[in-house]
């Protein structure tokens, strides 16, 4: 019987929630398909601050670095905004630690859920794109300097760090629809110019074969809502990454909806790319369902489980098709509710099997 170690790390907010429904799902596959997943909690964010004032602790560093995979809830809130410790640090410091420099956000549109976009269906119906977002680099981990009327932000970037994402995306396009849009502001940032020409050079020299174009970030935004469905895998630096994967969210119907694997050389980070919600925090109204498909993805990337992920997802696809929703996406249900309902159906579906 596999054993599998997996750090969680619930965080702040509806973070504590969302995390519980991936543990609940994870001993739903370990049941059924005779695996056993073994969880072990750790402080990040602003819980981290306030109990041990360090936003990402040095044994959490160290559960992390020896896990299978982590499991992230949420970080932040307002209660931190001004206190000179971050939440979000913690959480640049865990990707940092664990080396992880692509963040892969998936989003779909199946023709059957577009009536929940706040876009005409027609417009989204059967949008289905991978956002590759490089993860350790650009503005989020340059030097930062502040004085009384001055603030800078450094920017940096290497050839090999955009070798390596746009290697990644290049290579999932491969198993997509072969098209690659890598996005930057080559007109205005040295940085994006150095994107470009490295993104360039990368795809003549190994991967002619995928179709390659490039989109300004301001113009890529605009694009995502008018012609969603013209994009299979986009990659981009950290920053647009950021704004661009919030952008899309949306497309579906529900931030709520969609998950995200962090991946570097080694192990995995996953988490739901909402928020931590405080204002909904401890009412029980957080959908779960981007923290089951981050699970779902964990199952694929780090685990190597491809029919357990495939079991989770058609679970969760069942469970919208059958109307049991959180509030989010016009339901009633609670969000522990619709987590014993995607349960449910890991069992059913095995039983029927």
């Amino acid at each position: 019987m596999p054993n599998f170690n997996i750090v969680v790390l619930p965080g702040d907010g509806i973070g504590p929630e969302v995390a519980a429904a991936g543990v609940s799902a994870l001993k739903a596959i370990g049941e059924v398909y005779g695996h056993t997943f073994n969880f072990e909690e750790k402080l990040i964010g602003g819980i981290a601050i306030d109990e041990r004032n360090d936003p990402y602790p040095a044994d959490t560093d160290a559960a992390c670095l020896a896990a299978d995979a982590v499991l992230l809830g949420a970080v932040g809130g307002p209660k931190w905004d001004l206190q000179p410790k971050r939440p979000e640090q913690g959480l640049l410091a865990v990707r940092k630690s664990m080396g992880l420099f692509a963040n892969l956000r998936p989003m779909d549109v199946p023709a059957s859920q577009a009536f929940r976009s706040p876009l005409k269906e027609e417009i989204v119906s059967g949008a289905d794109m991978l956002i590759v977002r490089e993860l350790t680099g650009g503005l989020y981990f340059g030097k930062q300097t502040r004085t009384d009327d001055r603030a800078v932000d450094e920017c940096v970037y290497t050839v090999e760090e955009i070798e390596r994402v746009a290697r990644v995306a290049f290579e999932a396009a491969r198993k997509r629809r072969n098209k690659v849009t890598s996005v930057d502001k080559a007109n205005v940032i040295e940085t994006s110019r150095l994107w470009r020409e490295t993104v360039i050079k990368l795809h003549k020299a190994e991967y002619s074969d995928v179709e390659l174009e490039h989109a300004l970030v301001d113009s890529m935004a605009m694009h995502l809502v008018t012609r969603p469905k013209s994009f299979d895998v986009i990659v981009t630096e950290n920053m647009f990454g950021d704004i661009l994967s919030d952008l899309a969210s949306v497309l579906p119907g529900s931030i709520g909806l969609l998950g995200s694997a962090s991946l570097g050389s080694g192990k995995g980070l996953y988490e739901p790319i909402h928020g931590s919600a405080p204002d909904i925090a401890g009412k029980d109204l957080a959908n779960p369902i981007g923290t089951l498909k981050s699970v779902a993805m964990m199952l694929r990337f780090s685990l190597n489980l491809s029919a357990e992920a495939d079991a989770l997802d058609a679970a969760i696809e069942a469970v919208i098709k059958a109307g049991q929703l959180t509030r989010d996406l016009g339901g009633t249900l609670a969000g522990s509710e619709v987590t014993k309902a995607i349960v449910a159906q890991i069992h059913a579906a095995k039983v029927a099997a």
